[in-house]
């Protein structure tokens, strides 16, 4: 039964249930044509056209909460499968390879050129001559900081409040509340209380609104 579905399923179906599908099948480029023709316009309108961007970014991306800052350029492959959370701040040149569900939390700032690549192919090249792909969710939780040219692979998680230093790729889960760096990004420490009064490395604050 279960395989029976599986075979009854549409390129589309099986491309966001993380199965072997083909881009260039079904629906799917039309999908993509359609998406890039609102990308296009978007990129392409004047930074005081605030009111145009809002209207297209929200007709882009399958779910943008309130107070969401896109810089453009930016680039993703169909946008439906993208959700993003209130106060979310994503710098220049980001690309979202959206094939799976690509969730970005509340208030996280994306640096510029960050990469969630939710897209694979198979590690064998006679197996990716075939032209078949994969997609696995991407989920980047509240409060997260994901430094410049950042690059987060598929099936990726990474916890609530967590920095991600700039340049690195990550590879594996990234827990709550921790600093991560590197290629591959591995836990550098736990982020603290003691953190809260510095702004920059050792630099204490000094206002007191913070």
């Amino acid at each position: 039964m279960f395989f029976a579905m599986i075979n009854d399923m549409n390129p589309k179906e099986r491309m966001l249930a993380g199965l072997p599908y083909r881009a260039n099948e079904g629906t799917l480029p039309q999908d993509q044509l359609e998406n890039k023709r609102k990308i296009y316009e978007y990129n392409f309108s004047r930074p005081d056209e605030t009111e145009k961007r809002q209207s297209l970014l929200t007709a882009i991306l399958g779910k943008c909460g309130r107070n969401v800052t896109v810089l453009p350029p930016f680039h993703c492959d169909y946008g439906k499968h993208i959700e993003i959370g209130d106060g979310v701040f994503i710098n220049y040149n980001c690309v979202i390879l959206d094939v799976c569900p690509v969730t970005i939390g509340a208030r996280s700032l994306l640096g510029p050129n960050v990469c969630l690549a939710a897209a694979g192919h198979p590690v064998h090249p006679l197996s990716r001559q075939s032209g078949y792909e994969y997609g696995a969710p991407i989920s980047i939780g509240q409060d997260v900081w994901l430094g410049a040219g950042v690059i987060v692979n598929p099936g990726i998680r990474i916890g609530d409040g967590s920095v991600i230093g700039a340049g690195s790729v990550v590879t594996k889960d990234i827990p709550g509340g921790v600093i991560a760096v590197g290629n591959p990004c591995r836990v550098l420490r736990p982020i603290t209380e003691e953190d809260r009064k510095f702004y920059f490395k050792k630099r204490v604050f000094d206002v007191t609104d913070y």
